[in-house]
Order: structure tokens, then sequence, then C-alpha cells
């Protein structure tokens, strides 16, 4: 299954039966796993990991002719005893995200911190770095702790809407500055220079938990994603709604997923999150319809969109479903 589908997957656990066969006891119904005792395991698994392994830095820092800027992981051990861990690099950033059970289909009510962390061990050259509310052109590999690959994009660039990959993945692409380009080829395909190079390791919690249709993912795996940030689109619009996605993270989590103002409307049931949504409050009025003033939409000096409010009741129109 490709990244681009996670979203997808992970809103279908809230209809999926969780409950899982054990291997080892055949017919054996266990129950799922919490995510609070998952999360501490991961996050002990990746640490361990960054703490006993390094990446080629002697030849990113070289970067001869002929070099592939590829990252390599290997053991510190042996020869390879006096390298720098991952962890103790100055180009590792650790972030600390909440994760609400009830994304899974949990009904325990926790909401778990998560530590996502991502290598940068190259900086794009451009300025600016994309959100969460941004199409992101890039190149990936996925693989568990333990080095198996189980997806990875095409020699070419591939363009995603970070709030439809797995979590982790779209909140550790912000962490890069991207390149110059797209560059064309003689042979008809494109190539960027000076792109962001790195890796995000990501706790099972805001990756797939327990519901990869993967067979190489098992429940409940720390993911590793090499990326190569190429470019990204800023204040892109995916619903096309006229506003930037990144401005339908109405409670500034970092998670377009659960903003969802349709959910207020009573009797009706709603899949779609705003950025996902053309007609947020669920009025039957398109949302663009809804936040013109003067039949234009207006801007503050930072960009960001003047909602009206027509009844004056601090709800912006294409939230207010009572506003008709």
């Amino acid at each position: 299954m490709k990244l681009k589908n996670a979203y997808l997957l992970i809103a279908g656990l809230i209809i999926i039966s969780s409950c899982k066969k054990d291997d080892d006891s055949p017919g054996e119904v266990i129950p799922p796993r919490t995510l609070s005792e998952v999360a501490i395991e991961d996050d002990a698994e990746i640490v361990e990991f960054l703490q006993t392994h390094f990446y080629n830095k002697e030849e990113f820092d070289a970067a001869v002719e002929g070099f592939d800027f590829k990252i390599k992981f290997d053991t510190i051990a042996g020869a390879n005893s006096t390298k720098q861990s991952i962890y103790d690099s100055p180009f590792l950033i650790t972030e600390t995200i909440s994760v609400e059970s009830s994304s899974f289909g949990r009904t325990d009510g926790e909401v778990i911190d998560h530590k996502l962390y991502t290598l940068v061990v190259r900086q794009g050259v451009e300025e600016g770095k994309p959100t969460i509310g941004d199409f992101s052109i890039l190149r990936y590999e996925g693989s568990l702790m333990d080095g198996t690959l189980f997806d990875a994009s095409s020699y070419q660039p591939v363009r995603f809407n970070l709030s439809s990959v797995v979590r982790g993945f779209g909140n550790g692409v912000e962490n890069f500055q991207t390149g110059s380009g797209p560059l064309d080829n003689a042979d008809g395909t494109v190539s960027y220079d000076g792109y962001g190079i790195g890796a995000i390791f990501i706790p099972s919690g805001l990756g797939y938990f327990d519901g990869s249709s993967n067979s190489s993912i098992s429940a409940y795996s720390p993911l590793i994603f090499k990326i190569d940030a190429f470019d990204y689109e800023p204040d892109s619009d995916f619903d096309g709604d006229g506003i930037p996605s990144i401005q339908e993270d109405l409670n500034g989590n970092g998670n377009l997923n659960d903003d969802n103002t349709d959910s207020e409307s009573e009797g009706v049931r709603v899949y779609l999150a705003n950025f996902n949504d053309s007609d947020d409050d669920n009025d039957g009025i398109l949302t663009i319809d809804e936040i013109k003033i003067d039949g234009v939409i207006k801007k503050d000096a930072n960009g960001i969109i003047i909602f009206p409010d027509t009844d004056g009741d601090g709800i912006p129109d294409h939230l207010d479903n009572d506003l008709k």
C-alpha cells in the first residue's frame, strides 16, 4: 500500500474491529493494546536505534564527485566504534506530539504524547518550509527498524498532500527546506538542486499503529522514512474552498484531520474534515461563497482571510450552521 493511502486506512479503523487473533494460539482473540503502553515501547526501540547507529556523515561532508547523496545507516561497533550516534547528532530534531486514541477507533479516552525524531542531514537551499496544509514534492523510502523495506517512491518526484499521509511523516517533512527547480532534463524527466535530505523516525501512534494492510508492517511497528524534500506548494487549498488548508487547523495542533465542524450538525453522519470539505458547516452553502465580503475574499496584512460573521455571534459564516 502506498503512503498516500494512509489517511484512508486510519479512517477505516473506526469501523473495522481491532481485535486480533494470536498467531501462537489459533482461534484465541486478544484485545487491542493501549496507545499508552505502545508509545513507551516504541520510543524505547527508536531511541535504542538512534543511540546504536550512525549515518554516513563523512560522505555528506566531503560530497566528492559521484556521491549519490543517499543516507546510509550502520551499527556503532568494531571499526565504527568511535562514530557519533544519530541520537547525539546536532541535526536531530525531537518533537512531542499528542495523539488521541479515538483516532484509532479506541474508546478509552487516552491522549498520549509521542516523540517524533527527524534527522536533517542536509537542509534545502530555499527559504521557507512546508506545513501539513501544503502539497509537498519529494522522494521517499520507508522501512522498519530492522531495515526491511516496505515502500518507496519511484525515481521521479512524487506530490503529496501532507495531511493525507501518516501523521508522523507529514509533521516530519515540515522540518525541511527544499531545493531549487524543477530543472528539465534532456530525457524528459525533472530534477532539483540543493534539496533537503533526511530521515524521520516515527512511533506507530504517529504511523499505522495496528492497522496497516501492508503485510510487511506488523501491528505496532515504528517506522523510518528517508526523504528527499524537493519542493512544496505554499498555501495549498486541498478542497478548493478558497481557504488555504493550513488555516483550517482550527485547534492549532498540527493535525488537520481532527478539525470537522460538520460533526456539530445534528442528525448528520459526516466523514470529511474541513480541509477536505467544500461546505464546512454542512448548511448547503459552499464555503467559498460564505467567506466573501462584498463578493471578494479579503485578507489582512499577513495573508490571513478576514471571515465574515453576519449575525455577530463570534462564529464565522462558513462555520455557522444556524445561519441561513
